[in-house]
């Protein structure tokens, strides 16, 4: 059976061709000698309207078919006289793949909670808003290697078992073997980050990028939180922190064009049913450039606001949610990149400034859900780098081959991560980031 994608179908130029598509049941409507389905193959929004007479080769199957089964439907493609479609396809021959009891399948074509199907997650494709959140998904993908291919970077692959703690947290997971206490010789951990290891390759390609999952072992449920995300993460030598901003606009407003010219479709049933204008927001945020404020005026600005917030913004605490929240969306009305964080609050291996107290770190804050990239300069200097590594009670024989590339060679060099998951909730207005990913890894929770 060859047959095409409804996506494909509804975009032809004309009518009068006669082919075979196949999908799931959305719904069955009978009138008098014909019935109605509408069929979705997960290929666009719109579904095909397979209209079956009594003289339909098959058409005895009839009462067999129900929301959620499968069918395969050979006809004539012609104008539909009916409102809400150019096309549909009058039936020839159908058949019936794979059945679906209406008494116990559960992804009925009604509204269904997102906690309910939260837990089918081995279904809730089938439903419009997570088929058009998971097409999102591919659609972004494809646009954030779309951007660092066409800018020169090489895709990398970094490990995903590692020895070192990139952020110096302690909440990773560790790795082990049935058979063996450390199979690789020493304890081994799932990476919260590619970051370590793509600096490596980035002092030896320049420009390079990694895009994979990472792994957290917080003991958090919030509707923020993930146990194993996907995390975009370039690397660029002779990139100062200035540059480094520059790429993290650049790409952001890169991507977002990127998901209006290909990913319209999807992006107006979610500004339809979960983010009210969703799409005027793409457009100007493309359109604007981000404001840039140093840490020292982003706390000043919150200590002015005159609003009682949950945690402190005092100098030397780190800016929250709620914080990011304010800036975003009451104070600049857009975008922020915020810099020259302290240096107590940020990892080892982010530049120390020449003030001694901040680092050449930035976070790039968008409105609804505030931090969407994290970046920093990383530290080219053997010493200041070695100190840093102690001080953060590292250990320093561990990081041989990391200090390796500062003893050889060493040069200024940037980079930053995006969670793919965080971006999703933007580009999506869902809520929680359960919805974004098809099969969500949280604390007591790793079904499918």
């Amino acid at each position: 059976m060859k047959r095409l994608q409804i996506k494909q179908i509804l975009s032809m130029e004309e009518a009068g061709s006669h082919l075979t598509t196949a999908g799931w049941v959305r719904s069955v409507r009978q009138a008098q000698n014909v019935s109605f389905i509408d069929l979705t193959d997960g290929s666009s929004i719109a579904g095909l309207q397979v209209v079956v007479e009594q003289s339909t080769e098959g058409s005895e199957i009839l009462d067999n078919i129900h929301t959620g089964c499968s069918l395969m439907a050979e006809g004539q493609l012609v104008e539909s006289p009916g409102k809400g479609q150019r096309y549909e396809l009058k039936a020839g021959k159908i058949k019936l793949l794979g059945e679906a009891d209406p008494a116990t399948f559960p992804i009925q074509k009604k509204k269904h909670t997102l906690e309910f199907l939260r837990q089918k997650a081995h279904l809730r494709v089938r439903t419009n808003t997570f088929a058009s959140v998971f097409r999102l998904r591919s659609y972004l993908s494809h646009g954030i290697h779309d951007f660092f291919q066409r800018k020169g970077f090489f895709y990398i692959h970094t490990p995903l078992i590692t020895t070192s703690d990139c952020e110096g947290a302690g909440e990773m997971f560790q790795v082990s073997a049935p058979s063996e206490k450390d199979f690789f010789g020493r304890p081994a951990y799932l990476t919260v980050s590619g970051q370590l290891e793509a600096e490596l390759l980035a002092l030896g390609l320049s420009e390079v990028y990694t895009f994979g999952p990472t792994f957290r072992a917080e003991n958090s449920n919030t509707p923020r939180h993930l146990s194993e995300f996907w995390m975009v993460e370039p690397e660029m030598a002779f990139y100062d922190s200035v540059d480094n901003m520059d790429l993290a606009e650049e790409f952001l407003k890169a991507i977002l064009v990127y998901m209006l010219e290909h990913a319209g479709e999807d992006l107006q049933f979610m500004e339809r049913w979960y983010q009210p204008g969703l799409l005027g927001q793409l457009e100007t945020i493309i359109k604007k450039p981000f404001e840039r404020l140093s840490y020292t005026e982003a706390i000043e600005l919150l200590g002015a606001s005159g609003k009682k917030f949950e945690f402190p913004c005092d100098w030397g605490s780190d800016i929250q949610t709620e914080h990011e929240r304010y800036l975003t969306e009451e104070k600049i009305r857009g975008p922020v990149i915020v810099y020259d964080y302290p240096a107590k609050i940020k990892p080892f291996y982010m530049r120390l400034n020449d003030d001694g107290e901040t680092v050449g770190a930035m976070d790039v804050l968008f409105p609804r859900i505030g931090e969407i990239i994290g970046g920093s300069q990383r530290e080219e200097r053997l010493d200041v780098l070695s100190r840093r590594i102690r001080k953060f009670g590292l250990p320093e024989e561990s990081y041989w081959w990391y200090l390796d590339t500062r003893r050889f060679g060493t040069a200024i060099h940037s980079g930053f991560g995006l969670g793919l998951e965080r971006t999703l909730l933007f580009l999506s207005g869902m809520s929680n980031i359960r919805d974004v990913i098809p099969f969500p890894r949280t604390p007591g929770n790793a079904e499918f």
